[in-house]
Order: C-alpha cells, then structure tokens, then sequence
C-alpha cells in the first residue's frame, strides 16, 4: 500500500449502499504518481498524489 511521501493520504475505507440500503465495504484509493523528485538527499522516486503535485508542493526533477 502506497502512501503521498508530502501530504501522507492513503487509502480511506467506506460503503457502497445499494437502492435497497444494502451496505458493503469498499475502498477509496487516492490518485497517486510515481515520479523523480528532488529532495535533500538528491534526486528521488516517490509517490505523490496528484493534489500535491498540482499545487507545487514537491519539485520534479529534471
């Protein structure tokens, strides 16, 4: 199971409700990117989701 290395979403938990009222577990799976980024270590692959890479949290390397 992946984890955004920046914001630290993962997977959340929930139910499918059918017409009748019936519920199920299901899960709800965040929108992560493996990408090259820079840290203070170098140049890195990490898993990022894609609402921290839209808003600039992390820097891609190049």
């Amino acid at each position: 199971m992946a984890v955004c290395s920046v914001c630290g979403k993962k997977r959340m938990t929930g139910n499918n409700v059918s017409h009748a009222n019936n519920r199920t577990k299901r899960v709800f799976m965040p929108n992560l990117q493996k990408i090259k980024a820079q840290t203070e270590q170098g140049v890195k692959r990490v898993h990022v989701c894609t609402r921290c890479l839209r808003s600039g949290k992390i820097k891609k390397a190049v």
